[in-house]
């Protein structure tokens, strides 16, 4: 194994990011079809619940472990480093079997939570035992993570990322095998369908857990396991109240964030029902909203994730060093990536609503109507978990507190009657959850950005700002072009076929208009940096070693 740098560690893991956020993506379009609408809000149910739990179990020690390993790694507290990792699985381990519990045995509160008193769809019985299956997958998750954030901590990124890869390759394939077998072989129903497509998540994870612990067996001389080390001067207790101090603000993080999406299914299922839509229409707005608009904007998230698993201990390694320069410099980097990445993901997507809302879901004006408003939040979700990551990597919690927690109740306090507006003034209510959840994440990135400023000495966005004009400026000539050459391209955008050739032709003509334009601004070298753009080059075969 090879230890990566940062921009480095951030291309590895962004790359494979994209790939498993594409197949999960993908997915969905013969998922979707095996299991329908009915189905898929009975899906997104259960794993929004899921998430929540997951959330506390195995959001936060991962990370902290990240951080903590990348702390001890550069102070050279090498036995402490490995006692941090036993202990931090002996912690997840307790965790998770009452995260487990809690979601088997109240499985059947969950599911009367989200349906309410909502007839004509799915029972709070089917709800139940979806959830219940799920469940299982609690008891594995959580290792896969903390392992991950042991190796990541150690900047090697590669490993981490490849079992990512395995992790989803076997998920969907238990998924879509799993679900087409019970349901349209065999006959046995769909609760029973998607039950066992929920079981994807646990044999996935088991799966790239075994390959992460066969990577450590063979490289235990560069992880420092391969003999014994003298005990550091660090007690237990020390370690556990680091790994406490660490992971609390990412749980909160991580926990606000799938509650954001779980009030928002609740609130909106309670709401639109009130104001007059059919269960059918419930059901469909709130599982769209939920789940299936995020798994197409994963695309647009991946740049984010990928980025923060090379940012902690990237971050961490430069502000133990109080090498301030340094982190200011990361700070804008990935500000920079993101904005260059996400931003132009975000419009093409929201301008091509229609014909991906028909690839992946079949033909459905509300559906596209919800993704073309919807897919902005994924840009957000982007910028704030990024900033709320770099003050983390600070240790600034009670700004992490402050930021996530006044964005979610801001977005709670607005969902309700924002939707009693926009029905009021004759638009679709369920719009007035999404611009709630805007405005949500626009308060927590303002004071994220706010403890940044103050928190890192000499800390300028100058040049991020003067990059973010030149993105705009790319931008707009790829907005400008897509809109006139979509006017007179001749395809039916409801039916598949005709909807993957307008996309194509959209996304390379976009695309290389946005990078060509980019590229002769200079700022791809600019943002990437020339030796990282020329050694790509040279792997792709463009340019020639010297």
């Amino acid at each position: 194994m090879k230890k990566n740098s940062f921009i480095e560690g951030t291309l590895i893991a962004t790359i494979f990011i994209i790939i498993v956020k594409i197949l999960g993506m993908l997915y969905v379009v013969p998922f979707y079809a095996i299991i329908g609408s009915k189905g898929a809000a009975l899906y997104s149910y259960a794993y929004n619940i899921y998430l929540i739990f997951l959330s506390i179990s195995s959001a936060g020690i991962p990370n902290a472990i990240s951080k903590l390993i990348s702390e001890y790694d550069t102070l050279g507290y090498i036995e402490a480093k490995t006692r941090s990792y036993k202990i931090s699985k002996k912690i997840i381990s307790i965790i998770s079997t009452i995260s487990f519990l809690a979601l088997f045995i109240f499985a059947k509160d969950f599911a009367h939570l989200i349906l309410g008193e909502l007839k004509g769809g799915n029972t709070i019985e089917d709800v139940a035992f979806v959830i219940r299956c799920v469940s299982v997958s609690v008891l594995v998750v959580p290792f896969l993570s903390v392992t991950k954030g042991y190796l990541q901590g150690h900047k090697f990124m590669t490993p981490s990322s490849v079992s990512q890869l395995i992790e989803q390759i076997v998920r969907i394939a238990v998924i879509l095998i799993g679900s087409y077998l019970t349901y349209k072989v065999f006959n046995k129903g769909l609760t029973l369908a998607v039950g066992v497509s929920l079981l994807g998540a646990f044999l996935g994870a088991l799966t790239a857990d075994l390959y992460l612990i066969q990577k450590i067996k063979k490289n235990k001389k560069e992880l420092n396991l391969d003999k014994e080390y003298k005990k550091d001067d660090i007690s237990n207790k020390e370690i556990i109240k680091k790994i406490a101090s660490y992971s609390i603000p990412i749980i909160i993080i991580n926990l606000i964030t799938n509650v954001y999406s779980s009030t928002d299914m609740i609130l909106i299922s309670r709401t639109i029902q009130h104001l007059g839509y059919s269960a059918s229409q419930v059901e469909f707005i709130t599982s769209s909203i939920a789940t299936w608009c995020p798994k197409i904007s994963m695309v647009v998230n991946s740049i984010v994730l990928g980025m923060t698993m090379s940012l902690i201990p990237s971050i961490v390694s430069s502000y133990t060093e109080k090498n301030y320069n340094s982190v200011n410099n990361k700070i804008n980097k990935a500000l920079q990536i993101i904005l260059y990445a996400s931003i132009p993901m975000t419009v093409g997507i929201s301008i091509l609503s229609t014909p991906i809302w028909t690839i992946f879901y079949n033909t459905n004006p509300l559906g596209s109507l919800i993704l073309k408003i919807n897919i902005f939040t994924a840009l957000l979700v982007n910028i704030n978990l990024a900033t709320s990551t770099m003050i983390q990597s600070m240790n600034k919690f009670k700004a992490v507190y402050i930021s996530v927690i006044s964005g979610f109740l801001i977005n709670g306090l607005l969902d309700v009657p924002l939707m009693h507006f926009c029905k009021f003034i004759g638009i679709n209510a369920f719009i007035g959850s999404i611009i709630a959840t805007v405005i949500g994440y626009i308060l927590s990135i303002s004071i994220s950005v706010y403890t940044l400023k103050k928190s890192s000495k000499n800390l300028r966005f100058g040049e991020t700002k003067k990059i973010f004009i030149k993105i705009m400026l790319s931008l707009f000539a790829m907005v400008f072009v897509l809109l006139i050459m979509n006017r007179f391209l001749p395809f039916d955008l409801y039916k598949r076929g005709e909807a993957i050739i307008h996309v194509a032709i959209n996304m390379i003509v976009g695309g290389g208009i946005y990078i060509f334009i980019t590229y002769k601004l200079g700022l791809i070298n600019q943002i990437f940096g020339t030796e990282t753009i020329n050694k790509i080059k040279r792997k792709l075969g463009f340019r020639k070693n010297a």
